[in-house]
């Protein structure tokens, strides 16, 4: 790193000369214009000419009429979450309709539209203007969306309540949505430090913010899978005794709230709550193994003592995210500040 030393220029002015090499390379002269930002370093960014509006990312992928459609999907995704803003698709042939199925299906996810279409091409965008965006309000949403799916799940796994469940689950796509756009964001701002300034990010943000959405994604995910075997059971026409619902929903209670608590702790910065969370976990581990022996001891029938151990694994899996998120808030606490 070359080192300047400042000048002063007139009564008030203070200056450093630029680098000879940047000049040419970035083929400047006498008169130019620069463009100059503060980063969240207090450092400062120097960029040749009249700063422009952050051009849109494209790129093409090439789709085997063969390609198996769950490839497809996962190569949209990537280049989503990598930044890009346009995707091309081309086909050598056309697209068969379940190819065309999935993209659309994925399209609805991201957040995207599709541009242009024909049977051997499709371009998709993303119409979102990422600099005005707001990294904390997305995942306090996120939040209120899968603590919602939590409560209304465990009253629908208490009163056994199978219309409530399959919203429930239906839910779990907008946390999704969500879910991406946020990582999105996070994994531009990494990289781009005029965006993580506009966005009010420092660089070890942006990892604990993408810790936190992966978290909050996995919880909505554990209470879509309660859903899907209160569902399951009901086609089956069969039901879990209440006195293997009961505990379970109060283990469930006790876990969703560690989970908001875990949540209102991060963004509080409160410490002595997010280290009771942290022992609360072994609380919720004693409880898991009580409800073990009950559910074997309560229970003859093969599918519904499956169904119950994973409704308790899922149970177990969101208090031990709720210590996962205590834990982020206790590191962040003590990060040094520049």
């Amino acid at each position: 790193m070359e080192q300047r030393r400042i000048m002063s220029l007139g009564r008030s002015s203070l200056v450093i000369s630029l680098p000879k090499h940047w000049i040419k390379l970035n083929e400047l002269k006498k008169g130019d214009v620069v463009s100059v930002a503060v980063n969240r370093d207090r450092s400062l960014a120097v960029f040749p000419g009249i700063e422009k509006k952050r051009e849109a990312k494209t790129i093409t992928l090439h789709v085997d009429p063969n390609e198996k459609e769950v490839l497809i999907v996962r190569g949209i995704i990537a280049c989503y979450l990598n930044g890009y803003s346009k995707i091309r698709l081309i086909s050598d042939k056309i697209f068969p309709v379940a190819q065309q199925k999935a993209i659309r299906n994925i399209v609805r996810v991201l957040y995207m539209r599709i541009m242009e279409a024909n049977t051997k091409e499709t371009l998709i965008e993303t119409l979102i203007d990422e600099s005005k965006a707001s990294v904390v309000t997305g995942i306090h949403r996120m939040h209120l969306l899968s603590s919602s799916m939590c409560h209304d799940i465990f009253n629908a796994l208490k009163d056994q309540d199978v219309p409530r469940a399959k919203a429930v689950y239906s839910i779990d796509d907008d946390v999704d949505h969500f879910s991406f756009f946020l990582l999105r964001l996070l994994r531009s701002a990494a990289v781009d430090s005029a965006l993580a300034n506009q966005l009010g990010l420092e660089p070890i943000d942006c990892l604990d913010y993408q810790a936190v959405v992966h978290k909050i994604e996995h919880v909505a995910d554990q209470a879509a899978n309660i859903a899907k075997h209160i569902i399951m059971l009901n086609g089956r026409k069969q039901k879990i005794k209440k006195t293997l619902v009961d505990p379970l929903y109060d283990a469930g209670v006790d876990a969703l709230n560690s989970y908001d608590g875990a949540v209102d702790a991060f963004f509080s910065k409160d410490v002595g709550r997010s280290n009771e969370i942290i022992e609360r976990q072994k609380q919720a581990e004693k409880l898991d193994q009580e409800l073990a022996s009950l559910t074997f001891l309560k229970e003859k029938n093969a599918p519904i003592i499956c169904a119950s151990c994973s409704i308790r694994d899922s149970i177990m899996r969101i208090a031990e995210y709720a210590a996962d998120l205590a834990e982020i808030t206790i590191n962040r606490f003590y990060k040094i500040v520049s």
